[in-house]
C-alpha cells in the first residue's frame, strides 16, 4: 500500500442513499477556471459561479469525498447536490452562514454575493 492509496471493493458503490438531493444548472461567469471540493457548503461557493443559492443552502455536492468539481471560464454543467447529515451545523468557507441550517438558531442568511 502507498500513502493516499484507496483500497475499495469491486463493484458499484452508492453514496449518501436516502438523502435529500437537488439538482441545479451552474454557470462559471468568471474568467478563471473555479474547482469546488466535494464537502464544500455549496451556496457558499466562489461568487463568479451564477445558480439558485438559496436551493444550495444546507447542501454540497453529491460526489465522493476527497473529489472535487471544476468549472471552467464561462462553462455551465448540471450537478447534483446533496443534504448535509450531522448536526447541520456550517462555520467557515465565506463566513455568510455561521452556524446551524435548520431550527430556531439556524443563519441562512446570505450576507454576500
Amino acid at each position: 500500500m502507498t500513502p493516499g492509496e484507496l483500497l475499495i471493493d469491486p463493484g458499484q458503490h452508492a453514496l449518501n442513499v436516502g438523502r435529500r438531493t437537488c439538482t441545479l444548472v451552474v454557470q462559471n461567469a468568471s474568467d478563471r477556471p473555479i474547482q469546488v471540493g466535494s464537502h464544500y457548503h455549496f451556496a457558499e461557493t466562489n461568487a463568479g459561479l451564477r445558480f439558485d443559492r438559496a436551493a444550495a443552502q444546507g447542501m454540497r455536492l453529491n460526489i465522493a469525498s476527497g473529489t472535487a468539481v471544476r468549472f471552467e471560464p464561462g462553462q455551465q454543467r448540471t450537478v447534483e447536490l446533496v443534504d448535509y447529515a450531522g448536526d447541520r451545523v456550517v462555520y467557515g468557507f465565506r463566513g455568510l452562514t455561521q452556524g446551524a441550517l435548520d431550527g430556531p438558531q439556524a443563519d441562512n442568511t446570505q450576507k454576500a454575493d
